[in-house]
């Protein structure tokens, strides 16, 4: 395993978002492949994939396992998959890039064909939402942007941040959040500061506390 560097970016901040998407092309100009994760699906019947759900485990294939985080922001636009992948089209940098969509409403043969693909190499950044999570293993993957990282938990970002560094090159992970809560500042710093699992685990216990064992609630889950 290699180092991941972690930063967080603002996305009220347009040159920065910029940044974001060429070094992205910097990474595939040199040989590495990059993921984009997104909170949404898109398109007709949306549903917020992996990410603010009641309880982990509690939902079927359409909507990947996720946890709840707290709702810090009023109501926003999150950034989904057929938009985002719209979206890194015209970005001028990335122009040439080839681009992939994976995410929970696809079948399990489209599945298996895409993340095959871009094993492969045939694709150099593959947009997803949480699907990636665990058991994706591609080397060749060094950056990963998380768009609206702010709706996912502590844990599970650690998670998806795993996915790149697995080869011989260092990786980067962008955290893109359009939110100023404090606890959403709180957790995405941690996730900046340290690739420690323990302490994440603490700073994740402090904010959601134990949880309610005898109710619903299961925010401490």
């Amino acid at each position: 395993r290699q180092p991941v560097t972690t930063h967080v970016v603002p996305a009220g901040n347009p040159r920065w978002v910029q940044r974001v998407w060429e070094r992205i092309a910097e990474e595939v100009a040199a040989g590495r492949q990059a993921f984009v994760v997104c909170p949404r699906i898109g398109g007709d019947d949306d549903v917020e994939e992996g990410v603010d759900l009641l309880s982990e485990g509690s939902v079927g294939d359409d909507e990947a396992d996720g946890e709840r985080v707290p709702d810090d922001d009023s109501p926003r636009p999150l950034a989904d998959v057929s938009g985002t992948l719209e979206l890194l089209a015209q970005v001028p940098a990335l122009a040439g890039v080839s681009t992939a969509a994976l995410h929970g409403r696809m079948r399990p043969e489209e599945k298996d064909a895409v993340m095959s693909a871009y094993a492969a190499g045939e694709i150099d950044v593959l947009v997803a939402t949480t699907v990636i999570e665990v058991g994706v293993d591609v080397p060749n993957a060094s950056t990963m942007v998380v768009l609206d990282a702010d709706r996912f938990g502590i844990s599970q970002l650690h998670q998806l941040r795993g996915r790149i560094g697995r080869g011989g090159h260092p990786g980067v992970c962008l955290l893109v959040t359009g939110s100023d809560a404090e606890s959403a500042q709180e957790r995405l710093q941690a996730l900046a500061s340290t690739s420690d699992g323990f302490e994440l685990a603490r700073v994740d216990l402090a904010q959601r506390r134990e949880g309610d064992v005898l109710g619903t609630a299961q925010s401490g889950v």
